[in-house]
C-alpha cells in the first residue's frame, strides 16, 4: 500500500495535556503551541526577536597576552594548570551570551461549554500548515482554524460554529511570573495590546497586538480582555514586533492588522495556503504503509512504534514534518531557527534558546538544500554576515589574527566571543568556519555564481582567521591551539584528563574543508591566484587523519583514550558527514575506521541524545549500510521523540528533528562524490516507493521511484547546463550533458 495524504497529518484525539504534546505552527518570525482545549484554550506565543537584553562587547582583553603561555601548558601536557588559565583569560566577560525568551500566551475561554465535549479532533494538516480543532459540546458543532501567514506575517485563528449566533468567548494576554514587564491595554473596541521591554540593560521593547473580527454578535472591551458574545464566526488577528525590527512595534502591529481585518477570511487563507504550498509541495515521499494505520492518532501510531512495530507512513510523515518546522521556524526575514526553532515557554529555557554552533544550529539547516527548501537557509546566512563585524573584534583582541571567528554559540546579536565557562566547548574558535560552509553548500546545490561571488568574501574572511590562527609544532606541521574536541574528555597515558587540546581531527577536517571551498570559489569567480597559493600550502601541512589503535579515527592528534567512550558528540567523523573528505568510494580505508568509531560509541551508550542520534543516521548512511541507518532512525522515533514529534534531546531540542528528515533524504539520494547515487542506503523494509523533489549537487531535482529495491524511473531536472552521472541499483550507470531547464527520463 502507499502512502496518503491523509497520513501527512499529526491528529489526536483529546487536547494537550501539557506542552510537549501540543501543535506547532509558525512563520519564521511568529510562532505558536496550539494546545487545542475545549473551554479555555492556550496558545503559547513566540516572536523571533523576543531575546533578554542587549548587545555587548564580551571579548577579554587578557586572552591575547596569556596566549603563548596557554598554548605552552597545553603542548608541555600540563592540563590542569593550561586549563585553570584558560578559565581567567579566554571566558567572556561576562561569561554568559543573551537568551531567547516567551511573548507570551492568548488565553482563550469559550462561552456555552458546560458539557462534555464528544467528537473531538486536533490536527495539524502538513499538506496546508493549518492545525483544526473541531469537536460537539451543548448540541453544537465548533471548529477552529489556526496559522501564521508569511505573507500577512500574523497569526490568524479562525472559530465557526454550526449554529448561528452561537459563539462567545474572552480573550486576554499573559505572561506568566514576568507580567511586571507589560502592560495590557485596549485598542478600539476590539484589540489588545501588549507591551512591554524584554528585559536587561540596552534591550529591546516588544509589542503584541490583538483584534477580533466578528460576524454577527457583539465585541467589546473590558478591563484586560476582548469579549464577544452571541457570534456566528470570530477571526482572531495576531501580530507582534520589537524593536529590533520596528522603531515602534505596537505601531506595526496595529497598522498590519488594521489592514488584515478588512481581508475575507477566506482570502487570508488562500494567501497563507498558498505562499506555504510553493515550498511544502516541492517535495513528496511515499513509503509503503497499513492503510489502517493512517486511521490512528498519531500518539497511538508513536506508542505502536516503541513497541516494534513497523509503520513507514509515519516515517514518511517525521520526514514531512521536518520540512513543516523549517518553513514554520526559518524564512528569508527571520533569524535563524534556533535550538528550539522558534518554539519556547520558558524565561529561562536549556542552554538559553540560543544559536549553538559546534553542531546544533548547523544540524537545524542540514535538510535545507537536499529537501528543497532553500529559501529557509537564508535567515543563516544573514546571520553569518552580521557576525562579521564582531567576530573580526574577537579574532583581533583574542588571538591577534584577523579574518573572523566564533565559538560555539552565538545569539540574536551575532555575538562571537565564548559562552559560558565550560571547558569541553567554550574556547573553540571553528564556529565561524563550519558556519561558512554552509554558503559553500548552497552554492554546490545551485550553481548560482552571483551568490558564491558575495559569499566567497565571507568564506575568505574565515580562512584568512585559521591561516592566522594556525601555529606550526616541532615537526612543521600546522596545528591549532588552544581547542577541543567538542564536548569530548581525554586521558593521558599518566592517567590526567583534560579537554584543552593542540590539533582535535574536526580542526582539520574543518579547515581542510574550507580552504578548498575557498580555492574552488576563488577558481570558479576568477580572483585572488595568490591568496589560493597560501591555501594551499597551508593544506600541505595540515596533520591528516589518523588511524587509532582499536582501528578507529582518532579524535585528537594523539590516541588518546576517551573518558567517556559513548559520548553524545562524534566530532571526529566531521569529514564522513556533513563533510565528505570520507568516503566509501574514494577512502575505503577511512571509511572502515569510521564505521569502528561508530560501533564503538554505540556499543559504549551513544546516540542518547536526540540530535546525536540523528547525527548517526547520516554517518549509516553516508557508508550505505542500510540496515544500521534504518535501526536508528527507528532508535531515533522510539527514544528521543515527544509526543507532538518533537525532538526530545532531552529536554525538547529541533534539531534532532531536521537530522532525521536530512538522514532520511540520505539515505535515498547522495550526490557528494563526482556522481548522483539513488538508493544507496534504501532499508530492506522500504522496497518500494517513490520521492519527488530531492535536491542533488551540481543543480538538479530528481523525482523516482523503485520497486523490489529497483530503480523503476527516475526523472532528472537540471538547473544549469553540464555533465551529469547518475546510477542506482537496477539503473545502469548513466552520463549525460543536461542543458538547463530541461528534464531527462531514464528507466530502470
Amino acid at each position: 500500500m502507499t502512502s496518503t495524504e491523509q497520513s501527512q497529518r499529526l491528529w489526536y484525539s483529546e487536547p494537550a495535556q501539557n506542552w510537549n504534546e501540543a501543535l506547532p505552527i509558525g512563520n519564521g518570525r511568529l510562532g505558536a503551541m496550539i494546545f487545542g482545549r475545549v473551554a479555555e484554550e492556550k496558545l503559547q506565543l513566540n516572536e523571533d526577536s523576543v531575546w533578554y537584553g542587549g548587545p555587548r562587547d564580551r571579548n577579554n582583553e587578557d586572552a591575547l597576552p596569556h596566549l603563548p603561555k596557554l598554548r605552552q601548558l597545553i603542548l608541555e601536557g600540563k592540563l590542569q594548570e593550561a586549563e585553570e588559565l584558560a578559565a581567567m583569560t579566554m571566558v567572556g566577560l561576562p561569561e554568559a551570551q543573551r537568551h531567547y525568551l516567551p511573548l507570551g500566551d492568548l488565553l482563550l475561554s469559550f462561552g456555552g461549554h458546560e458539557q462534555p465535549a464528544v467528537d473531538y479532533q486536533r490536527e495539524l494538516d502538513l499538506e496546508s500548515g493549518i492545525t483544526r480543532v473541531s469537536y460537539s459540546t451543548g448540541g453544537v458543532r465548533y471548529t477552529r482554524e489556526l496559522f501564521a501567514s508569511f505573507p500577512d506575517q500574523a497569526i490568524v485563528v479562525r472559530v465557526t460554529s454550526d449554529r448561528k449566533n452561537a459563539i462567545s468567548l474572552k480573550a486576554r494576554f499573559n505572561r506568566q511570573n514576568w507580567r511586571m514587564l507589560e502592560k495590557t491595554e485596549k485598542w478600539n473596541d476590539s484589540g489588545l495590546v501588549m507591551g512591554g521591554e524584554c528585559g536587561g540593560r540596552g534591550g529591546s521593547s516588544f509589542a503584541a497586538v490583538l483584534k477580533a473580527v466578528t460576524e454577527d454578535g457583539i465585541c467589546r472591551n473590558i478591563g484586560e480582555y476582548v469579549l464577544v458574545e452571541g457570534a456566528s464566526s470570530i477571526t482572531l488577528l495576531l501580530a507582534a514586533g520589537t524593536t529590533f525590527r520596528h522603531p515602534d512595534p505596537a505601531l506595526y502591529a496595529k497598522r498590519q492588522l488594521e489592514e488584515l481585518s478588512s481581508v475575507p477570511y477566506d482570502k487570508l487563507l488562500a494567501r497563507h495556503v498558498a505562499d506555504y504550498r510553493s515550498l511544502y509541495g516541492r517535495t513528496t515521499l511515499t513509503l509503503p504503509e497499513d492503510p489502517e494505520l493512517s486511521g490512528l492518532p498519531t500518539s497511538e501510531r508513536l506508542n505502536r512504534f516503541r513497541q516494534g512495530g513497523e509503520d513507514h507512513g509515519l516515517i514518511s510523515t517525521y520526514f514531512q514534518y521536518g520540512r513543516y518546522l523549517l518553513i514554520a521556524s526559518s524564512r528569508p526575514g527571520s533569524l535563524p531557527a534556533n535550538l528550539q526553532g522558534i518554539w519556547n515557554d520558558s524565561f529561562t529555557p536549556a542552554w538559553d534558546s540560543k544559536f549553538t554552533i559546534n553542531i546544533n544550529a548547523q544540524m537545524n539547516y542540514w535538510p535545507a538544500e537536499l529537501c528543497n527548501l532553500a529559501e529557509c537557509h537564508e535567515p543563516l546566512f544573514d546571520l553569518i554576515e552580521r557576525m562579521r563585524e564582531p567576530g573580526r573584534v574577537t579574532a583581533k583582541v583574542m588571538y591577534g589574527c584577523g579574518g573572523f571567528t566564533a565559538h560555539h554559540n552565538t545569539d540574536i546579536w551575532a555575538d562571537t566571543a565564548p559562552q559560558d565557562t565550560y571547558l569541553p566547548a567554550s574556547f573553540w574558535p571553528l564556529g565561524a568556519a563550519w558556519l561558512c560552509l554552509h554558503m559553500w553548500e548552497r552554492y554546490r546545490f545551485g550553481q548560482d555564481r552571483h551568490y558564491l561571488a558575495n559569499a566567497y568574501d565571507t568564506m575568505k574572511e574565515s580562512a584568512q582567521f585559521l591561516l592566522d590562527y594556525l601555529i606550526e609544532d616541532e615537526s612543521g606541521r600546522l596545528i591549532t591551539c588552544p581547542s577541543v574536541s567538542p564536548e569530548n574528555t581525554y586521558q593521558l597515558p599518566g592517567g590526567e584528563s583534560g579537554v584543552l587540546c593542540a590539533g582535535a581531527s574536526m580542526d582539520f577536517q574543518i579547515i581542510e574543508a574550507l580552504f578548498k571551498a575557498c580555492i574552488q570559489s576563488a577558481e570558479i569567480i576568477g580572483r585572488d591566484e595568490a591568496f589560493r597559493e597560501e591555501l594551499r600550502s597551508a593544506l600541505d601541512r595540515l596533520p591528516g587523519p589518523q588511524i587509532g589503535k582499536y582501528g578507529q579515527i582518532q579524535e585528537w592528534m594523539e590516541d588518546y583514550e576517551e573518558v567517556e567512550p559513548g559520548h553524545r558528540h562524534i566530532s571526529h567523523l566531521f569529514a564522513l558527514y556533513p563533510g565528505d573528505a570520507f568516503t566509501v568510494e574514494h577512502t575505503p580505508e577511512l571509511a572502515a575506521a569510521a564505521r569502528t568509531t561508530l560501533e564503538r560509541r554505540l556499543a559504549s551508550g551513544g546516540g542518547h541524545t536526540g540530535w546525536s542520534r540523528a547525527w548517526i543516521i547520516n554517518f549509516w548512511a553516508r557508508l550505505q549500510d542500510e540496515g544500521k541507518a534504518y535501526t536508528n532512525v527507528r532508535a531515533l522515533l522510539e527514544h528521543s521523540t515527544l509526543p507532538n514529534l518533537f525532538d526530545n534531546h532531552p529536554p525538547f531540542q529541533i534539531d534532532g528533528n531536521f537530522g532525521g528528515t536530512a538522514g532520511i533524504a540520505e539515505m535515498l539520494l547522495q550526490s557528494h562524490t563526482d556522481r548522483i547515487r539513488l538508493l544507496p542506503a534504501l532499508p530492506a523494509d522500504w522496497s518500494e516507493g517513490s520521492v519527488k523533489g530531492l535536491r542533488a549537487r551540481g543543480g538538479y531535482t530528481l523525482d523516482f521511484a523503485w520497486s523490489g529495491g529497483l530503480v523503476t524511473e527516475a526523472v532528472v531536472t537540471c538547473t544549469v547546463s553540464g555533465p551529469c552521472r547518475l546510477e542506482g541499483p537496477g539503473l545502469d550507470s548513466v552520463s549525460f550533458t543536461g542543458e538547463a531547464g530541461s528534464s531527462y527520463t531514464f528507466t530502470g
